[in-house]
């Protein structure tokens, strides 16, 4: 019989925060993510999150897996090549 695990979300966490901008970084044991929002010149970080190449992998997979059928159902998603924008945060 397969495993089952649970899953407790803190009392704290609220929700979903939109994001339109990511940042990735690695060295030889891990990767870092880094997500922003960005409007209207400013932006602010709204996730963090470090992982182990295996895991990041398997997440790259699965994101891939799901932009598949989600283009199967929806159609095509246009790439917007003008995407890089130079913003400066403060901390």
């Amino acid at each position: 019989m397969p495993q089952t695990n649970e899953i407790k979300i803190s009392d704290n966490f609220a929700g979903a925060e939109y994001t339109n901008m990511a940042q990735f970084n690695h060295n030889k044991e891990e990767f870092q993510l880094v997500l922003f929002n960005i409007a209207a010149g400013t932006g602010r970080v709204v996730a963090k999150t470090v992982t182990t190449p295996s895991h990041f992998k398997r997440m790259v997979l699965a994101m891939s897996d799901n932009l598949k059928k989600y283009e199967e159902t929806f159609g095509a998603i246009d790439e917007n090549k003008d995407v890089h924008k130079n913003i400066g945060f403060k901390a």
